[in-house]
């Protein structure tokens, strides 16, 4: 039975994918380097500022590049993110059936509190882990460590639900179950390569994969 649910919090439960795209494409050019496309940034996101931009770059010191990137990000955040349909009535629902609920982001503290204040998320989260609370960022997996210590959460028990490559690859690291988003940029198929334990349509599909146990 499954009385633990951790979620991604970007492209997951909040639709942050165009506040994080349009940052990555004003940051490169504020500051005269190549332009990158949609489809060359979406394989990449869900790892760490840091890591993306050094990809896409080639720079080891990417501190003037993550300055922009803010910058942008934080002047944007509130016009450009999203709600995705059902979230809040499946935390309801999950909460009801005394199921206990976390984030495990690679997003900065600030901003994770910020989107989860903006579409009334907070009030479910019994911990919040964010790169600001680990070395190792996902895909390693103390992020969802951290998180089961945080809840005392039995691995076995625990669920953990996200877009990216990253956040499957973490969740198997530390013996948790997974579900991937049907909604990830990154499509379905990518997503299926990493063998998730599920693939939800719907976030409601939750409710049925808890029950079920």
């Amino acid at each position: 039975m499954i009385e633990y649910v951790l979620f991604d919090l970007d492209g997951t439960i909040v639709n942050t994918n165009e506040l994080i795209i349009n940052s990555f494409m004003h940051a490169l050019k504020e500051n005269n380097l190549p332009p990158l496309s949609r489809e060359q940034i979406i394989p990449h996101m869900g790892t760490t500022l840091q890591q993306q931009i050094s990809t896409f770059t080639g720079l080891v010191d990417t501190s003037v590049l993550e300055k922009s990137y803010r910058a942008y990000n934080n002047a944007h955040h509130d016009e450009l993110i999203a709600s995705f349909p059902r979230v809040n009535e499946t935390m309801d629902e999950l909460l009801r059936r005394g199921i206990k609920l976390g984030i495990v982001t690679t997003k900065i503290r600030p901003t994770t509190l910020r989107a989860l204040e903006m579409f009334d998320l907070l009030k479910y989260m019994e911990t919040i882990v964010t790169v600001n609370d680990v070395e190792h960022a996902k895909p390693h997996p103390e992020p969802v460590l951290t998180a089961l210590r945080n809840l005392n959460a039995d691995p076995q028990r625990t669920l953990m639900v996200g877009d990216s490559a990253v956040d499957i690859q973490s969740a198997q690291a530390a013996g948790v179950r997974v579900a991937g988003v049907s909604w990830s940029l990154k499509g379905e198929e990518t997503l299926r390569k990493y063998h998730p334990d599920y693939i939800i349509q719907d976030m409601t599909d939750l409710l049925t994969i808890v029950e079920q146990g």
